[in-house]
């Protein structure tokens, strides 16, 4: 007890919580700048089913800033900020007013993400900013696409995922058929919508899955790469699975069902699906990682 008391009551930390002082006017002032911008979205799109993810990656992004401020402040100081800030404050501010003036909310959280780097370089430098760069570049999924990039993608995973569920009812037995995107099961005809198994889904997996790789921190570089590589083929799986819940919901306890209430526990079902299956492909990389060094010991000896 002793220890963990002089470790969390060092000057180290004194400082840090001095700091915070020092930074308070720079977040009152963002705050005054973005708490219409956040009114909107939490009114706008941030209460649709596609981008219900946008709050939670602004959430998860300051407390990765929190947990990783106390080692940007030990290893920064202040003499170490650059004049370089001075030119990306200006273009964020540009950028925040052309937001603002047209309702570009992308350019309104892009000006965001580009004012918080600007302060950072200002009070600490480049080594802040590297310090502190997952939680800038995790920022970036809660910024809405171009919409016509949006259909132009989602189309072709909507036709994949509707393929899948397809076959996979179809060889357990359940009368099913799909022309395009809409699926027709006994009675019921189900159109695959683009909250279910779009390009915003499958961003918002990403981000859950590199989420997760910053939090454990593993240490092998083929493990971090390949368990990267492989959410993709995992958030597919997880919007299959989503579909066929909502399809056998549909099913057995008809249309209302299947879109009320259990329509948006299937949302719970699609992220759980994904965090079970990187849980899962993440042990099978352990276990292959583990698997070669013991090779490489034998060989060795």
């Amino acid at each position: 007890m002793a220890t963990m008391s002089k470790t969390f009551s060092g000057p180290g930390v004194a400082a840090w919580r001095g700091g915070l002082a020092e930074w308070l006017p720079l977040a009152l002032g963002l705050l005054a700048l973005y708490l219409p911008t956040l009114n909107f979205l939490l009114h706008g799109i941030w209460a649709t089913e596609e981008q219900a993810h946008g709050p939670i990656i602004l959430a998860l992004s300051l407390w990765l800033m929190w947990r990783a401020w106390p080692a940007m402040w030990a290893r920064t100081r202040p003499e170490h900020g650059t004049a370089a800030g001075w030119p990306l404050l200006l273009l964020a501010l540009l950028i925040y007013v052309v937001g603002r003036s047209q309702q570009l909310i992308a350019a309104d959280l892009l000006s965001l993400i580009l004012l918080l780097m600007a302060c950072l370089l200002l009070k600490r430098g480049w080594a802040a900013v590297r310090l502190l760069w997952f939680p800038f570049f995790f920022m970036l999924f809660m910024v809405p696409l171009p919409a016509q990039l949006v259909i132009t993608l989602t189309m072709p995973m909507k036709m994949a995922v509707s393929y899948a569920v397809e076959h996979l009812l179809f060889a357990a037995g359940y009368p099913i058929a799909r022309t395009g995107v809409i699926l027709q099961i006994g009675q019921y005809q189900l159109l695959v919508a683009d909250a279910c198994a779009g390009l915003q889904t499958l961003l918002s997996l990403e981000a859950l899955g590199l989420f997760y790789l910053n939090v454990v921190r593993h240490t092998a570089p083929l493990r971090n790469i390949a368990l990267a590589l492989l959410i993709i083929p995992i958030s597919f799986s997880a919007n299959v699975v989503r579909v066929i819940v909502l399809t056998l919901v549909t099913y057995y306890l008809g249309d209302a069902a299947g879109q009320g209430f259990l329509h948006g526990f299937a949302g719970m079902v699609l992220f759980v699906t994904a965090l079970c299956l990187i849980l899962l492909t993440d042990s099978v990389l352990q276990w292959c990682v583990r698997l070669r060094a013991a090779r490489k010991g034998q060989v060795a000896a």
